[in-house]
């Protein structure tokens, strides 16, 4: 982690800004996103980010709330805006910088579909079909667990989340943890050090 991104999980950044533009090119969509000092990945969409949007599932049509966790400058948020216009894409970060600048991201790319919001301004009734998250593991164990368990929970009863973690900072630990905690937590693909992530309830849940 360069100065770029350090501290990127704090609400306000203290690094100077200076924004840049960074390239996203996936066979769908061609991004142009702009980044800044303090938020993660400033420097280039990070390499499992870009994972999980080449690898990531296909979402159906049937979905209607997606929710972006730990959004940053908005890869993913803008990526999914743009590939499914139907469906309403909820961005969140608790970095104020990086909010900004996802709301920035997908005004330039006219997705009027992603809502950037921080994470107490998603209405509590709300439910999400799938959940996307390169997750902020360096904010420590007990947090991420109690991020994750939060948000997972707020799935739908067919929902299903989809993480991208490095294998060398726990992706497989963490599988393990949540398969604890009620989830069923499959590997869907693995590459340079990353793993994918697919969570769902466990099928006892469902039936309760």
């Amino acid at each position: 982690m360069d100065d770029s991104d350090q501290h990127y999980w704090v609400s306000n950044p203290n690094s100077t800004s200076r924004q840049k533009e960074v390239k996203l090119l996936l066979p769908d969509v061609d991004l142009s996103l702009t980044t800044d000092r303090g938020v993660f990945s400033a420097n280039q969409v990070d390499k499992g980010t870009r994972y999980l949007l080449m690898n990531g599932p296909s979402i159906p049509s049937s979905v209607k709330n997606i929710l972006d966790l730990g959004c940053g400058y908005g890869p993913i948020a803008c990526t999914l805006g743009k590939r499914y216009p139907d469906a309403t894409v909820w961005a969140t970060d608790t970095n104020l910088r990086a909010l900004e600048l996802c709301r920035l991201n997908a005004k330039k790319m006219e997705s009027k579909n992603v809502f950037t919001c921080l994470p107490e301004e998603i209405p509590k009734h709300l439910f999400f079909d799938s959940i996307w998250s390169n997750p902020p593991i360096r904010i420590g164990k007990e947090s991420l667990h109690q991020l994750l368990l939060e948000w997972l929970n707020r799935l739908s009863a067919n929902g299903s989340a989809h993480l991208v973690i490095q294998r060398h900072l726990g992706s497989d630990s963490l599988a393990s943890w949540l398969e604890t905690k009620g989830w069923d937590t499959n590997r869907r693909g693995s590459r340079k050090g990353f793993r994918l992530l697919d969570v769902t309830r466990k099928e006892k849940d469902e039936e309760s």
